[in-house]
C-alpha cells in the first residue's frame, strides 16, 4: 500500500525537495498540520475511520475529509515511509484535560522518526489537533525546549510504564508546562493500532462520539465541540457561538473547515 506523493503534496499544498533530511520532515510536519483538517465525523455517523493506507488516499489525500489521530499518523508514517525515513509507529495516553492521578488508555497514535546519518530521532505528532499540538516535528532529546512557529515543547521522561521508560510531551502554557501525551518506545503494529481505533470508535464512552471538528490556520485556530464553534485569533483570543441546525452544521464544515460533509451528519446533529 503506497501513497500518490504527488497528490499529497499537492493536498498539503507543499512544494519543497521530497528527500529523506531533516528540513523535509519539518516542512512536510507543518504543511500535513495545516493542510489537513482533524474530525471525527464518521465516528459520529455510526461507522469506524479505516486506517487502510488506501482508504486513507481516498478521504484525507482525494476528497475534502479529515481524519483523527489513527488516520492522519497512519497515513504520514506511509509518506514518510516511501520518502526514506525510518518510521516507528507508537501509540501513548493523551493527558491533556486528565484529572490527577487519572490513567487513561491509549487512545493517541504518534511516530518516532529517524532521518538517514542522524543519530536521534524526532517525534511527529500530526493528529493532535488541538490548539498548541506540535506544528513541527521535536528532537526526541529529554528536557530540550523547542520553539516551532510559535508554540513551545519539550520532552520529559519519567517513571516508567512496565520496564518502559515514559515520554511525556509538554506543551508551554504561561509561566507553566502542561501534559499534552505520554507515550513509551516500543513498536506498535498494525493489528493494535485497528484494535485501538476501533476502540476509540465505538467504546460508549470514547469522547469522540460527539462532534469533534479542527482546523489549525496559519494565524489562529477552529474548533467544533459539539455544537460550540471557538475560533482562536493569533493573539489568543476566542470567539465563540453555537450552531444552531444541521443546515447551519454542514455549512460551518463546508465554508469554515473546508470539509464535505459526509452522508448522515445532519441526522447525527
Amino acid at each position: 500500500m503506497t501513497v500518490d506523493l504527488e497528490k499529497y503534496f499537492a493536498r498539503i499544498g507543499w512544494e519543497g525537495e521530497p528527500g529523506p533530511t531533516s528540513a523535509t520532515l519539518r516542512s512536510l510536519h507543518h504543511a500535513h498540520v495545516l493542510g489537513i483538517p482533524f474530525e471525527n465525523l464518521d465516528v459520529v455517523t455510526g461507522s469506524v475511520p479505516s486506517v487502510d493506507v488506501d482508504d486513507l488516499q481516498t478521504k484525507l489525500v482525494e476528497s475534502s475529509r479529515g481524519g483523527y489521530c489513527f488516520e492522519h499518523s497512519t497515513l504520514f508514517a506511509a509518506v514518510l515511509d516511501q520518502l526514506g525515513f525510518e518510521v516507528t509507529r507508537l501509540t501513548g495516553r493523551v493527558r491533556a484535560g486528565a484529572r490527577p492521578g487519572d490513567i487513561r488508555p491509549r487512545t493517541h497514535m504518534v511516530l518516532a522518526v529517524r532521518v538517514p546519518g542522524d543519530s536521534g530521532r524526532y517525534l511527529a505528532d500530526v493528529g493532535y489537533g488541538s490548539r498548541g499540538g506540535l506544528l513541527e516535528p521535536l528532537p526526541m532529546i529529554p528536557d530540550l525546549v523547542r520553539e516551532g512557529a510559535g508554540r513551545t515543547h519539550r520532552l520529559v521522561v519519567e517513571g516508567a510504564d512496565g520496564p518502559a521508560p515514559v515520554w511525556v510531551l509538554q506543551a508551554r502554557k504561561g509561566d507553566s508546562w502542561e501534559d499534552q501525551s505520554a507515550f513509551t518506545l516500543d513498536p506498535v503494529p498494525t493489528p493494535d493500532i485497528e484494535i485501538a481505533n476501533w476502540a476509540v470508535a465505538t467504546f460508549p464512552r470514547s469522547p469522540f462520539r460527539r462532534f469533534y471538528v479542527q482546523r489549525t490556520l496559519a494565524n489562529g485556530h477552529l474548533r467544533l465541540d459539539g455544537r460550540t464553534l471557538t475560533r482562536t485569533d493569533a493573539a489568543g483570543t476566542d470567539s465563540v457561538r453555537e450552531v444552531e441546525s444541521a443546515d447551519e452544521l454542514c455549512e460551518v464544515l463546508e465554508s469554515e473547515f473546508g470539509i464535505t460533509p459526509p452522508p448522515g451528519v445532519g441526522a447525527a446533529f
